[in-house]
């Protein structure tokens, strides 16, 4: 077998070393990629109708980049054909097409590198804003509460920070930029 061949044992050790390496790397040395001001973040707004305009106009005002979906087929076309840094989906979008089914299901097939840079955020009438519980449980990273969606911005803002945190390491040893 290779791997028990003095040769395999080495390569081994030094696939093992290199590894060990980036994880260790001094902050000094370690590079930490930072989002560029120009960059704004994109988000994919896939709410009813009633909620649209105040959230979208809420976002932009905070220097997002905002796509606003009315039907499914939009919601799925952009988060295909170009890529979005945040989801915002509402249970009851495009509801006589089943669009959050579709919504939802189109980010749970993402491959798990590509789902790690995508947010997902959903609103809700029941649930609390930022219960880690409820949105590990939901399979997204963030739900807010839609009597709070006054605050949306500052919640997204709030989330994404702690977010970025988590994966500081990660994203630092793959040389990702933050979402």
């Amino acid at each position: 077998m290779e791997g028990d061949s003095p040769a395999g044992s080495l390569e081994a050790n030094e696939l093992a070393q290199a590894l060990i390496g980036l994880l260790k790397a001094e902050k000094g040395e370690r590079r930490t990629l930072a989002r560029a001001a120009w960059d704004r973040r994109r988000v994919l707004l896939c709410t009813e109708q009633k909620y649209r305009e105040s959230i979208a106009r809420g976002l932009a005002e905070k220097n997002y980049e905002v796509f606003v979906a009315e039907q499914t087929e939009e919601a799925i076309e952009r988060m295909r054909k170009s890529p979005v840094d945040i989801v915002i989906l509402d249970s009851l979008f495009d509801a006589s097409e089943q669009g959050a089914a579709f919504v939802t299901r189109e980010v749970n097939v993402l491959r798990p590198a590509d789902r790690r840079r995508l947010f997902f955020a959903t609103l809700s009438s029941s649930k609390r804003t930022m219960d880690g519980h409820t949105s590990f449980l939901n399979n997204v990273n963030l739900v807010i509460n839609l009597n709070e969606l006054a605050d949306l911005p500052e919640i997204l803002d709030r989330a994404l920070r702690e977010y970025n945190e988590l994966y500081k390491d990660f994203n630092s040893a793959l040389q990702l930029a933050p979402i």
